[in-house]
């Protein structure tokens, strides 16, 4: 069996809606350097593989599909990509993934982002790339018209294909992506003072990517990232995102509410993988949204204590797991068991439960033998155990 992975995935005061609410929360900090940098220690306290930033490009609501006018509830939140150039210089081994959307941004930006991303972590850098197009994020930006979604035209023939669209979109994207970090050769760098030659020029190549959204020539601007390719993610719930995730992802996060799901979801993400032509090069990740307290019932009723603060019983993508980290463990043996590469885990209220993921969860996994007790790559990718791959133009030429 594979190594157990274990991600987290930071968002604010954490994914409990009334989280920042909690005696446990900082919410005056949210939006300081600090916060972040301490999210962040304390995950690779926990020696876990990656934390992931939540991000999008429209303000949070409690409507998926359009924004809201809640006022207790927190709303804002600053821009993952450059949280993390800000947290991994003070980090030395963690993982960093920021959450971009493909929709309405530039594949040649975010390439030279990432790319700087990975120089900056010294190889650690990872992306979550999701699509947009929900909750108005159209008439914000003004450059396209997408329709109106809502739960119940979700399901039209109309509506299915613009979502089919946008994932088509979002690989292309994600395509140009990796052409553009292929762009430059390894050695194209020369730096030879004695011949006053910096680069050689043959090692940088064009892509010349023409597709229905996208025209990008290239090269990139940025020199090849340390790891030749950040790791690539993506958040899947069904059969076209699965599809986005076997077509262009390295890591897949899905969400299992259950053993029957778990299986069907993993049955077919392996499916996917295989009509792509890939061949287990997909790793995949369930979430769980966590509440962890040394009781069962203390980390219950913390939750319910939210609720109420809220006025409604919390409800998410994920399964919600409340209760103690031997049992929280039990449970993630379970999906390991059954073919799950690693979860990524939403804590409930930040910091308060990945600290109970550090303290707690952590060496309940590492006595049963499940977790590593120290970091063994200096990479993102040797941390995950994927291969360092060739520039796809190296080996043409």
């Amino acid at each position: 069996m594979t190594r157990l992975h274990l991600a987290v995935a930071l968002d604010g005061a954490g994914w409990h809606p009334a989280a920042w609410r909690s005696p446990h929360a900082r919410p005056r900090e949210l939006f300081s350097p600090a916060y972040w940098t301490g999210l962040i220690a304390e995950a690779q306290r926990g020696l876990l593989d990656f934390a992931t930033i939540d991000d999008s490009l429209t303000i949070q609501s409690a409507d998926y599909f359009a924004p809201d006018e809640r006022t207790d509830q927190v709303r804002g939140r600053l821009d993952a990509l450059l949280v993390a150039a800000r947290v991994a210089p003070g980090s030395a081994h963690i993982g960093i993934v920021p959450t971009v959307t493909t929709t309405h941004s530039e594949p040649f930006h975010t390439s030279k982002n990432l790319a700087t991303l990975d120089y900056v972590s010294t190889g650690r850098a990872g992306v979550q790339f999701r699509t947009g197009g929900i909750g108005g994020e159209a008439a914000l930006f003004g450059r396209r018209d997408l329709p109106r979604l809502s739960l119940e035209l979700l399901d039209t023939p109309e509506i299915q294909q613009v979502v089919a669209e946008r994932f088509d979109e979002a690989a292309d994207y994600i395509d140009v992506v990796r052409r553009l970090w292929d762009s430059w050769e390894d050695d194209a760098e020369i730096r030879d003072v004695a011949t006053d030659r910096f680069i050689d020029r043959e090692k940088l190549h064009r892509i010349d990517f023409r597709g229905r959204w996208f025209s990008v020539r290239g090269p990139s601007i940025t020199p090849r990232p340390p790891q030749g390719q950040p790791v690539v993610s993506v958040l899947a719930h069904s059969t076209v995102p699965y599809r986005l995730a076997a077509r262009q992802a390295d890591v897949v996060f899905v969400t299992p509410h259950d053993s029957a799901g778990a299986t069907r979801i993993l049955d077919e993400v392996r499916r996917e993988v295989t009509a792509a032509g890939r061949d287990g090069e997909l790793q995949v990740y369930a979430d769980l949204l966590v509440f962890l307290e040394p009781d069962a019932a203390a980390a219950t009723a913390r939750k319910e204590r939210l609720d109420g603060l809220d006025g409604a019983e919390l409800f998410s993508d994920a399964r919600i797991f409340a209760g103690t980290a031997e049992s929280l463990a039990e449970h993630i043996a379970e999906l390991h068991e059954l073919g799950y590469d690693g979860v990524r885990l939403r804590p409930g209220v930040l910091p308060h439960d990945l600290t109970a993921i550090a303290d707690r969860l952590v060496p309940v996994l590492q006595r049963r033998g499940l977790f590593r007790t120290r970091y063994d790559s200096s990479t993102l990718r040797g941390q995950l155990g994927l291969a360092r791959p060739a520039s796809r133009y190296q080996t043409a030429a």
